[in-house]
C-alpha cells in the first residue's frame, strides 16, 4: 500500500497507512496496546501513542534530570512535519 504524499495531513491517512509509516521509521508496535509504538534512535527512545485527537511522543529518560519529555502533534499537521519533529528528537 503506497502512502499519500508527505505533505498530506496525517488525518487523511487511514490507520493501516499510519502504521505502515511508523514501521518504515523503524517503529515497533506494542502487541498488547496496539495504539502504542516504540521508536529507537541512536541517542533516544520514544514511545508513540496514536490517540484520538493527536499523536503523542514521549522521549524516555530524555531530560537532563532523567525524566521523560512529552510532545503532542495534531493530526492536521502533514506527515512530513510530524516525521521531522519526531526524528529531530527531544
Amino acid at each position: 500500500m503506497s502512502l499519500p504524499t508527505s505533505d498530506t495531513p496525517l488525518y487523511n491517512h487511514p490507520l493501516p497507512q499510519i502504521e505502515q509509516w511508523l514501521s518504515q521509521l523503524g517503529g515497533q508496535q506494542d502487541r498488547e496496546e496496539l495504539h502504542c509504538w516504540r521508536l529507537k534512535h541512536d541517542s533516544w527512545i520514544a514511545q508513540i501513542y496514536l490517540e484520538t485527537e493527536q499523536l503523542i511522543v514521549c522521549y524516555l529518560n530524555a531530560a537532563s534530570d532523567g525524566s521523560n519529555i512529552k510532545r503532542a502533534f495534531k493530526y492536521s499537521l502533514s506527515r512530513q512535519d510530524i516525521q521531522d519533529a519526531v526524528l529531530d528528537g527531544p
